[in-house]
C-alpha cells in the first residue's frame, strides 16, 4: 500500500497526492531534461561543477596517494634500514595494516557530522586530521611514532572518503551522476600518480629525505580540500533536510539547470522527489543508530549491495598489486632501479582505464560493466599464476608483469567507478551517510586481509597468492550475475523504490526494457 504525504511539505508547497512510482519519475525527469537539459558542457554553471568536483576529488587522491607511497617507501633500502624492515614479513604488516584500524573514526565521524553539520564539514574534519597524521608520520623518529601517524591519517581518510561520496551523490545531475561519481573514484589514481612519479626521483638519494619527502607532499591533496570545501555550495538534501529550502533550490538551479532557473521543470522534478523521499522516510539525525540500515527487506538489500562492493573491491586481486606491487616485481626478477619506475607506469594505466570506465559507465549501465571485468580479471589472473609459477624464466616473468599491468587496467575499468557511484546510488537518503561509513567499515575490514596477511602471505607462499584470488574472483562473478541490481539513469529516490520490490534486480531490468522499448517507440511514431 502506497503511504501518501502530509498535506503541506515543510517548504510550504502543499502536497495531496501519493509519492509516484518509479516508472513515473523516470518520465518526469526525462520530461524536464527535454524543457531544460542542463548546463552547456562549458558553460559558468557547468565550470562551477567541476571545480566543486575537483575539491571534492582530492578526497579520493588522498587514499590513491597513501597506498602508494607506503608500497613505494616499503621498496626503498633507506626507509627498510631506518626502521629494520624487510618489506614482507609481520613488521611490514602492522605498519600497512594500522591505516585500516580505525573503525571509531569510520563509525563515528562519517556519520554523526555529516548528518549534524554538513557534508562539507565533515570532508574538511577528516583532511584536517589527515595532514596533521602525515606530518607526524613524516618526521618519525622511531616506529611508535610512525604508527600514530599512520592511525591518524587513516582515521582522517575514512572520514573525509565517507563524506566526499555522500556529497558527490547528492550533488552531481541523476542522467550524469555515472561520470561524477567514476571521476571522483578515479582520482584515487591522480593521489598514485603523484606519490609514484615522485618516488622515482627520491628513491636514488642516499638519504632519509628519499622516504620522508613523499610522506610531507601527502598533506597537499588533502590541504587543498580544507583550503576550499567552504567555497563550495553545501549539500541540497542536507539543505533540505535542516529547513533550508530556498537554499537547497537555488543551489540546484545553479548547478543543474541551463539558465539558473529555480523555477524550472528540471529543478521542479529533482525538488519533489528530494521532499517526497525526505517526508516519507525522514532525515534520520540518530548519528550512532544503524538500524536504517537493516529496517526493512530493501534497506538490506541496499546494505548487502554495499558490503558486495566494499569486500569485492577491495579483495579481487587489486589491493595486492596496489600496496605491493614493487615486492611482486621483485618476485618476478625485476631488477630494484625499474620497479617504482614500473610501478609509476602502472598508476598511469590504471588511471587510463578508470577514466575510461567514468565515462560510459552511464550508457552501458552498472551490472553489465561489473560482470564483465569481473570474469576478465579471473582470465587474467589464471595467466599470470601460470606464468610466474615458475622462477628465472625472463621472458615468463615480463609476460606475467604485462598481464598484471593489464589486471589493473581491466580492474580499474570496472571497479573503481563503481566503488564511489554504486553504494551512494542504493541507499536512501535516511541512511546515506550511515551506509557510507558502514561500507567504510566493510572496506577497512577486508584491506585488513590485504595490509595484515598479504605480507606474510607472500613471504611464505609467493606467486600462489595468485591462485587464491583467481578462485575469489571466479566466486565474485556468480554472485554479481545473479544477484546486483542495475542503477543506470535512475534518480537516488527512484532508486529507493526499486529496492522495495520483491525482486529488485529482475524489475530494475523490466523497467529499463520498457523505457527502451517506449522511446523506440516515440522514435518510429510519425510527427
Amino acid at each position: 500500500m502506497t503511504k501518501s504525504l502530509t498535506s503541506r511539505g515543510v517548504d510550504g508547497v502543499p502536497r495531496a497526492h501519493a509519492p509516484k512510482s518509479p516508472e513515473e519519475r523516470y518520465a518526469a525527469l526525462q520530461a524536464a531534461l527535454k524543457v531544460d537539459p542542463g548546463p552547456k558542457p562549458w558553460g559558468w554553471a557547468a565550470i562551477q561543477l567541476y571545480l566543486v568536483t575537483l575539491v571534492v576529488c582530492c578526497c579520493s587522491g588522498d587514499s590513491g596517494f597513501d597506498s602508494t607511497v607506503m608500497g613505494g617507501i616499503n621498496s626503498m633500502l633507506q626507509y627498510q634500514q631506518y626502521f629494520g624492515m624487510t618489506g614482507v614479513g609481520k613488521k611490514t604488516s602492522l605498519v600497512f595494516g594500522i591505516f585500516t584500524v580505525c573503525v571509531h573514526g569510520c563509525f563515528d565521524s562519517p556519520t554523526y557530522l555529516p548528518d549534524r553539520f554538513g557534508r562539507r564539514f565533515s570532508m574538511f574534519f577528516g583532511n584536517a586530521a589527515l595532514v596533521v597524521g602525515a606530518v607526524i608520520t613524516a618526521n618519525a623518529t622511531n616506529k611508535d611514532m610512525f604508527l600514530g601517524g599512520r592511525f591518524l591519517t587513516g582515521f582522517g581518510a575514512a572520514c573525509a572518503g565517507a563524506s566526499a561520496k555522500s556529497y558527490m551523490a547528492e550533488m552531481a545531475p541523476a542522467h550524469q551522476r555515472g561520470a561524477f561519481m567514476g571521476f571522483l573514484n578515479s582520482f584515487y589514481y591522480i593521489g598514485q600518480m603523484s606519490a609514484t612519479g615522485m618516488m622515482v626521483a627520491t628513491e636514488k638519494w642516499d638519504n632519509e629525505l628519499s622516504w620522508r619527502l613523499p610522506l610531507y607532499i601527502q598533506c597537499v591533496p588533502a590541504g587543498i580540500n580544507v583550503l576550499f570545501i567552504f567555497l563550495c555550495p553545501e549539500s541540497p538534501r542536507w539543505l533540505y533536510s535542516v529547513g533550508r529550502t530556498d537554499q537547497a533550490r537555488q543551489v540546484l538551479a545553479n548547478l543543474h539547470s541551463r539558465n539558473r532557473d529555480p523555477n524550472s521543470p528540471l529543478i521542479d522534478v529533482e525538488m519533489e522527489e528530494i521532499i517526497e523521499k525526505i517526508e516519507i522516510d525522514g532525515a534520520d539525525k540518530r548519528w550512532w543508530d544503524f538500524r536504517p540500515l537493516f529496517r526493512t527487506r530493501a534497506n538490506r538489500y541496499s546494505a548487502y549491495m554495499c558490503i558486495l562492493i566494499g569486500v569485492f573491491g577491495q579483495l579481487s586481486g587489486n589491493g595486492l598489486i596496489t600496496y605491493f606491487l614493487p615486492i611482486l616485481l621483485g618476485q618476478a626478477g625485476i631488477p630494484q632501479e625499474k620497479r617504482l619506475t614500473l610501478n609509476f607506469v602502472n598508476s598511469v594505466t590504471s588511471y587510463i582505464g578508470a577514466l575510461s570506465g567514468s565515462f560510459i559507465v552511464d550508457k552501458f549501465g552498472r551490472r553489465r560493466i561489473l560482470l564483465t571485468s569481473t570474469t576478465a580479471i579471473t582470465v587474467i589472473l589464471i595467466l599470470v599464476s601460470g606464468l610466474l609459477s615458475s622462477q628465472g624464466n625472463t621472458a615468463r616473468a615480463n609476460a606475467g608483469v604485462t598481464f598484471i599491468y593489464l589486471f589493473m587496467v581491466i580492474f580499474s575499468f570496472g571497479w573503481t567507478p563503481m566503488q564511489a557511484l554504486y553504494p551512494a546510488e542504493v541507499l536512501g537518503y535516511d541512511a546515506r551517510a550511515k551506509g557510507l561509513a558502514f561500507l567504510g567499515v566493510v572496506v577497512q575490514a577486508a584491506s585488513l586481509i590485504n595490509t595484515f596477511a598479504l605480507p606474510i602471505a607472500l613471504e611464505k607462499i609467493t606467486w600462489k597468492v595468485y591462485i587464491i584470488f583467481t578462485v575469489w574472483d571466479a566466486f565474485e562473478v556468480l554472485v554479481i550475475y545473479f544477484f546486483v541490481v542495475e542503477t543506470k539513469g535512475f534518480t537516488l529516490e527512484e532508486i529507493g523504490e526499486i529496492f522495495s520490490q520483491s525482486n529488485p534486480r529482475q524489475y530494475s531490468d523490466q523497467l529499463l526494457k520498457n523505457a527502451r522499448a517506449k522511446q523506440v517507440g516515440e522514435s518510429t511514431t510519425p510527427a
